[in-house]
């Protein structure tokens, strides 16, 4: 016989919940990875090493080396995030100020919304790319990085008067953070999984050196 399963402790793809109920039947399931966007659940698909695993890792290498030499910051991997009554997300990585909005709350979560985030997502069909990014912009993410690694491309969106624009390269291909001094990013060495020259790009801005 098929075991019969309670409605109450099923999580799919596209259910309509509210954060409660959603916390509530991911904490009684199994599943990896879940995330409320907009009130809908998405549930994580098993993660290819090149188009996902790889540059997450690096992503959170780069963050990682930028904590390490500025106090006072933390750095989170795929963290809930409870961010309002609709979305719970999980991001790929967070940098967010020990003293900042966001805070780790007693049940060990992040509650509110982390200074900058940061998603690999395969392209611009992704939700990171549509209602996860409306939420994070409604919700107050100063910085929102999106690694589309189908198409090869990094988008940073800074927020300004409630809406994000893209904050694009300089001459030499680096973009650096509004939010965060120091923390640069040479894109095409991301992009080419180059992580010499991308943390040397970061240890040279953190200097005051040419980048």
């Amino acid at each position: 016989m098929i075991p019969s399963l309670s409605p109450l402790t099923i999580l799919e793809n596209g259910d309509r919940l509210d954060r409660d109920e959603f916390e509530r039947r991911y904490t009684a399931s199994n599943i990896k990875k879940a995330e409320l966007i907009e009130g809908i659940v998405h549930v994580a698909s098993p993660l290819r090493f090149t188009l996902q695993g790889n540059p997450h890792a690096e992503i959170v290498t780069w963050l990682g080396t930028y904590q390490a030499a500025i106090a006072g910051l933390e750095v989170g991997i795929e963290p809930t995030v409870r961010l309002d009554q609709d979305n719970e997300p999980q991001p790929d990585a967070v940098l967010f100020r020990s003293d900042g909005n966001a805070q780790v709350d007693a049940d060990g979560y992040i509650t509110g919304a982390p200074e900058f985030i940061a998603e690999i997502a395969a392209s611009t069909v992704s939700y990171d790319l549509h209602s996860k990014k409306n939420a994070y912009e409604r919700n107050g993410v100063k910085e929102y990085l999106v690694w589309r690694t189908i198409d090869r491309e990094i988008d940073w969106f800074i927020l300004e008067n409630g809406k994000y624009k893209n904050l694009e390269p300089d001459a030499n291909g680096i973009i650096c953070s509004q939010e965060f001094t120091g923390l640069c990013l040479n894109v095409q060495a991301m992009l080419n999984h180059d992580m010499s020259a991308v943390l040397k790009t970061l240890q040279s801005s953190l200097q005051g050196g040419d980048i």
